[in-house]
Protein backbone atom coordinates (compact mmCIF):
# COMPACT_ATOMS: atom_id res chain seq x y z
CA UNK A 1 0.00 0.00 0.00
CA UNK A 2 1.38 3.20 -1.19
CA UNK A 3 0.34 5.96 1.17
CA UNK A 4 1.36 8.97 -0.21
CA UNK A 5 -0.97 8.22 -3.44
CA UNK A 6 -3.80 7.49 -0.74
CA UNK A 7 -3.28 10.85 1.23
CA UNK A 8 -2.84 12.50 -2.11
CA UNK A 9 -5.84 10.97 -4.05
CA UNK A 10 -8.17 12.28 -1.25
CA UNK A 11 -6.85 15.69 -1.02
CA UNK A 12 -7.39 15.69 -5.17
CA UNK A 13 -10.62 14.17 -4.56
CA UNK A 14 -11.46 17.27 -1.70
CA UNK A 15 -10.29 19.78 -3.55
CA UNK A 16 -11.99 18.81 -6.63
CA UNK A 17 -15.53 18.56 -5.05
CA UNK A 18 -14.96 22.25 -3.27
CA UNK A 19 -13.84 23.75 -6.56
CA UNK A 20 -17.00 21.47 -8.43
CA UNK A 21 -19.55 23.25 -5.95
CA UNK A 22 -17.20 26.75 -5.96
CA UNK A 23 -17.75 26.87 -9.91
CA UNK A 24 -21.30 25.52 -10.00
CA UNK A 25 -22.48 28.03 -6.80
CA UNK A 26 -20.06 31.01 -7.34
CA UNK A 27 -19.12 31.48 -10.54
CA UNK A 28 -21.58 30.55 -12.47
CA UNK A 29 -22.97 34.43 -12.82
CA UNK A 30 -19.53 35.97 -12.60
CA UNK A 31 -18.24 34.13 -15.81
CA UNK A 32 -18.60 33.24 -18.88
CA UNK A 33 -20.54 29.91 -19.84
CA UNK A 34 -16.96 29.24 -22.03
CA UNK A 35 -14.76 29.88 -18.63
CA UNK A 36 -17.13 27.66 -16.60
CA UNK A 37 -17.14 24.85 -18.95
CA UNK A 38 -13.00 25.00 -18.50
CA UNK A 39 -12.95 24.96 -14.94
CA UNK A 40 -15.19 22.12 -15.12
CA UNK A 41 -12.98 20.14 -17.35
CA UNK A 42 -10.17 21.06 -14.68
CA UNK A 43 -11.95 19.75 -11.91
CA UNK A 44 -13.21 16.61 -13.76
CA UNK A 45 -9.63 15.49 -14.66
CA UNK A 46 -8.11 16.32 -11.07
CA UNK A 47 -11.29 14.02 -9.74
CA UNK A 48 -10.31 11.59 -12.33
CA UNK A 49 -6.72 11.42 -11.25
CA UNK A 50 -7.64 11.63 -7.26
CA UNK A 51 -9.39 8.37 -8.15
CA UNK A 52 -6.59 6.79 -10.15
CA UNK A 53 -4.38 8.17 -7.10
CA UNK A 54 -6.14 5.90 -4.52
CA UNK A 55 -6.68 3.03 -6.88
CA UNK A 56 -2.58 2.61 -7.32
CA UNK A 57 -2.59 3.29 -3.40
CA UNK A 58 -4.16 0.01 -2.96
CA UNK A 59 -1.50 -2.22 -5.31
CA UNK A 60 2.05 -2.83 -5.21
CA UNK A 61 2.67 -4.30 -8.80
CA UNK A 62 5.21 -1.40 -10.18
CA UNK A 63 8.61 -1.15 -8.62
CA UNK A 64 9.90 1.80 -6.31
CA UNK A 65 11.76 4.03 -9.64
CA UNK A 66 9.02 3.48 -11.76
CA UNK A 67 5.83 4.04 -8.87
CA UNK A 68 7.82 7.29 -7.77
CA UNK A 69 7.94 8.30 -11.77
CA UNK A 70 4.14 7.56 -12.04
CA UNK A 71 3.64 9.54 -8.50
CA UNK A 72 5.51 12.66 -9.70
CA UNK A 73 4.52 12.83 -13.20
CA UNK A 74 0.74 12.50 -12.22
CA UNK A 75 1.31 14.93 -9.35
CA UNK A 76 2.77 17.96 -11.39
CA UNK A 77 0.25 16.87 -14.42
CA UNK A 78 -2.77 17.93 -12.22
CA UNK A 79 -1.55 20.83 -10.30
CA UNK A 80 -0.15 21.76 -13.84
CA UNK A 81 -2.79 20.99 -16.19
CA UNK A 82 -6.27 21.67 -13.57
CA UNK A 83 -4.51 24.47 -12.33
CA UNK A 84 -3.65 26.41 -15.12
CA UNK A 85 -6.88 25.75 -16.16
CA UNK A 86 -8.68 27.11 -12.85
CA UNK A 87 -6.29 30.14 -13.23
CA UNK A 88 -6.84 30.92 -17.28
CA UNK A 89 -10.78 30.81 -16.48
CA UNK A 90 -10.54 32.71 -13.47
CA UNK A 91 -8.67 35.97 -14.97
CA UNK A 92 -12.02 38.07 -15.22
CA UNK A 93 -12.48 38.06 -11.77
CA UNK A 94 -9.07 38.20 -10.20
CA UNK A 95 -8.59 41.08 -12.90
CA UNK A 96 -4.79 38.68 -13.43
CA UNK A 97 -3.99 37.93 -16.75
CA UNK A 98 -2.69 34.42 -16.67
CA UNK A 99 -2.19 34.13 -20.47
CA UNK A 100 1.73 33.86 -20.06
CA UNK A 101 0.80 30.70 -18.33
CA UNK A 102 -1.06 28.76 -20.82
CA UNK A 103 1.32 26.66 -22.30
CA UNK A 104 1.94 25.00 -18.83
CA UNK A 105 -1.43 23.50 -19.08
CA UNK A 106 -0.67 21.06 -22.67
CA UNK A 107 2.45 20.60 -20.47
CA UNK A 108 0.26 19.13 -17.63
CA UNK A 109 -1.65 16.93 -20.32
CA UNK A 110 1.70 15.56 -21.70
CA UNK A 111 3.17 14.31 -18.12
CA UNK A 112 -0.41 12.94 -17.58
CA UNK A 113 -0.04 11.12 -20.73
CA UNK A 114 3.20 10.30 -19.76
CA UNK A 115 2.35 8.34 -16.54
CA UNK A 116 -0.30 6.56 -18.02
CA UNK A 117 1.94 4.81 -20.83
CA UNK A 118 3.86 3.90 -18.23
CA UNK A 119 1.22 1.93 -16.06
CA UNK A 120 -0.31 0.76 -19.77
CA UNK A 121 3.47 -0.80 -20.12
CA UNK A 122 3.94 -2.06 -17.10
CA UNK A 123 0.34 -3.67 -17.50
CA UNK A 124 1.42 -5.16 -21.17
CA UNK A 125 4.07 -6.65 -18.95
CA UNK A 126 2.47 -8.22 -16.11
CA UNK A 127 2.65 -12.09 -16.35
CA UNK A 128 -0.62 -13.83 -16.35
CA UNK A 129 -1.60 -15.80 -13.56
Amino acid sequence: MHRRFLITGAIFGLTAVIFGAFAAHGLKETISAESLNSFETGVRFQMYHAFLFLILGGFDFLTEKKINWVYYLLLTGVIFFSGSIYLLSTSSLSGIDFKSIALVTPLGGTLLILAWAILLLNFIKLKKK
